[in-house]
């Protein structure tokens, strides 16, 4: 009768009665999603409900709690419980061949990988999941592991990558209903992409996008979809220094009910970057307070991201007012919060924002900027390269699984195959002996025919490549060596009536020149494929060099503009060498013919090409008559090999001005691996 009673006696559960294990575990889960309460009575509610959960027999119903369990660890950022219960779930899923379950605990395993910043890893988890799901016809979850993949790319700095993942992800969902969560994702992901590649646009047309199907009642009240979308499009406006629009999209997304409660780390952003916008419309109301709001919030949410942000926004605001003091602090600090979270991108703009704080500093913090920089690319290129194999590595795994299922299917095939081939053997070696003789003569001539074409083939490559090297040789020789033996054989002549201690010193700094132009044909002549390396690598130090010549030895003035923005590194080393020369051959047509007082090139950035404009104030000639000489030539072709416009302008008497175009990005010719 004691067993009886206090077997069918409740419990109590913070003011709820239950009956049963069952009963409580409802209210553990319930309890444990109340946003309202604390994080650390969360975390115990969950980790009550997964001592619960453990212990029942592994049927569908347990699989599915253990996902809840996990869910809820995922949303109070308990990364090492929430890694632990999807291994658990995926074992027993694997060990009841619930491919459903296994495929979820594969994307739940990406999601912990990404949290981690192990993007390689996560990739792995979600390429097995979209090529399970792809299997089974459900274009829903392909659609949405197809969106985790692509933000990994993002995230890695394959902004092409991912775009073209997301427009995969809305073809393959068209013809899907209630997809209007994947939709949104996908919109909001293209709209954040667009603005890393500066094309605002595009940007906020997609977020826009976004912004109409948010309130869908597929998406959960709880993700904050409308406040998450306004605080992107704020962003965009704060990038375009439009300030006044950007602090009313931020106000839009604070107003949002529950959002601090169920998205603090929305919140958070929207606070933070409200008080920039005021800071940038020199609004000092409630300054530096919001900042000093969102850090505190972000420091409680262990958000890095965002303490990072809010402290170099701290630095450059108390920077403005003149207290260098604390811009310095919260610029290290931020610059410490970036290199403990191994972050390359955070530690490149605290290194800007330290180089402007600190002027007598800047060469140490801009030499470090370069090498991370250098280093990060290297590490983009990586990843993607990474991403790639591992799709190889996986498909190549899945394949010969598949093969061997197939090997064990086909063993009995095989062996009832083998006894009907043996009867026809006899008939098949005999007729083979029969044609062998035929067959041999029948290649032997093929052979011949091959050989032939072959040779054929290979004198008419050679003679191509002949043509096209002697083309490059003789273009090398006049746009590089001529000029400058040109620059040196004038200042020579020059020199010949003065013996005096400063022209015998000119004279030996020419014969030094001369024979580092000897040098330079000996480079040519050993190895024709090589272009000076620090053109390539250091395309504006050697730019600058050029102009510092033409300075010191022609006695026309020389002004020079180059666009400091422009990322040279991002540049294929065939523009760079191609865009050198043609400012070289330029400035030795000057130098020649146009006997100028004033010399002017320009070098910028239009939109997506490099515009490159020289003018002089010399005589000029028709353009439309004259006959073009092998310089203007070489310029032509080198410009067409870059695939750009070529212009030149000129008239006599009202000097000559060469404008050359070149789109940025260049198609590069794919070479086989």
């Amino acid at each position: 009768m004691l067993f009886v009673f206090f077997g069918c006696s409740k419990k109590k559960i913070d003011g709820v009665f239950v009956t049963s294990s069952e009963d409580s575990l409802s209210i553990y889960f319930t309890l444990a999603n109340d946003f309202s309460l604390a994080k650390e009575k969360r975390l115990s509610f969950t980790q009550k409900a997964f001592n619960v959960v453990i212990n029942k027999d592994n049927d569908s119903v347990n699989r599915v709690n253990l996902f809840k369990v996990a869910n809820r660890y995922y949303n109070i950022n308990d990364w090492n419980a929430f890694n632990k219960t999807v291994h658990i779930v995926l074992e027993k899923s694997e060990s009841a061949k619930d491919t459903l379950n296994v495929i979820k605990a594969y994307t739940y395993l990406g999601d912990y990988y990404e949290s981690q910043a192990i993007l390689d890893s996560s990739f792995q988890f979600y390429y097995k999941a979209e090529k399970m799901y792809a299997n089974l016809g459900d274009n829903l979850n392909l659609g949405k592991t197809l969106i985790n993949k692509a933000t990994l790319q993002f995230k890695a700095g394959d902004f092409f990558g991912s775009e073209k993942s997301v427009f995969n992800v809305l073809r393959i969902i068209k013809d899907e209903k209630k997809a209007n969560n994947i939709i949104y994702d996908a919109y909001n992901l293209l709209g954040i992409t667009y603005g890393e590649l500066g094309q605002f646009e595009n940007a906020i047309a997609y977020h826009n996008k976004a912004l109409l199907i948010s309130d869908d009642e597929t998406i959960p009240k709880v993700f904050q979809s409308k406040a998450t979308t306004y605080n992107n499009i704020g962003v965009l406006y704060l990038t375009s220094k439009k300030y006044l629009l950007a602090k009313k999209y931020f106000l839009k997304g604070l107003e949002q009910i529950n959002l601090k409660v169920q998205k603090p780390y929305v919140y958070a952003m929207l606070v933070d970057n409200l008080a920039y916008s005021k800071f940038k419309l020199n609004d000092a109301n409630e300054l530096p307070q919001l900042f000093y709001d969102s850090l505190k919030l972000s420091d409680s949410l262990q958000l890095t991201t965002g303490m990072f942000v809010t402290k170099l926004h701290l630095s450059e605001y108390f920077h403005s007012n003149n207290n260098t003091i604390k811009a310095i602090q919260y610029s290290k600090e931020a610059l410490l919060l970036s290199r403990t979270t191994n972050n390359p991108r955070d530690a490149l703009s605290a290194l800007k924002q330290l180089s402007i704080i600190e002027p007598k500093k800047a060469s140490i913090y801009t030499k470090e900027y370069i090498q991370i920089n250098e280093n990060l690319q290297k590490a983009e290129r990586a990843m993607g390269d990474k991403f790639s194999r591992i799709e190889y590595e996986t498909d190549r795994i899945k394949t010969e699984n598949s093969s061997l299922e197939v090997q064990n299917r086909n063993l009995v095939y095989v062996f009832s195959a083998l006894t009907i081939l043996g009867l026809f053997l006899y008939i098949i070696k005999a007729q083979k002996t029969k044609n062998r003789e035929l067959l041999y003569k029948q290649q032997q001539q093929k052979a011949n025919e091959d050989i032939y074409n072959l040779m054929i083939s290979q004198q008419n490559t050679i003679e191509t490549n002949r043509v096209k090297e002697k083309k490059r040789v003789a273009q090398e020789l006049h746009d590089g060596v001529l000029g400058r033996l040109f620059g040196v054989r004038m200042n020579l002549d020059g020199l010949n009536n003065f013996q005096d201690e400063m022209a015998i010193n000119q004279r030996i700094n020419y014969l030094s020149e001369l024979k580092n132009i000897e040098q330079d044909i000996r480079e040519i002549s050993h190895d024709l494929n090589r272009e000076k390396s620090e053109l390539i690598n250091n395309f504006v130090a050697i730019v600058d060099n050029l102009f510092e010549e033409q300075r010191n030895t022609f006695p026309s003035k020389l002004v020079s503009v180059i666009d400091r923005r422009i990322k040279w590194e991002r540049m294929v080393n065939s523009v760079k060498i191609n865009l050198f020369r043609i400012m070289q051959e330029s400035l030795q047509n000057i130098n020649k013919y146009a006997k100028a007082d004033l010399i002017t090139i320009e070098v910028k950035r239009q939109e997506d090409d490099l515009l490159l404009v020289i003018t002089d104030n010399g005589i000029g000639f028709n353009s439309k008559t004259k006959k073009k000489g092998i310089g203007i030539q070489n310029m032509l072709s080198r410009t067409k090999e870059c695939h750009g416009l070529f212009n030149i302008k000129s008239k006599k008497g009202e000097g000559t001005v060469i404008t050359v175009t070149l789109p940025i990005e260049q198609k590069q010719k794919q070479i086989p691996s």
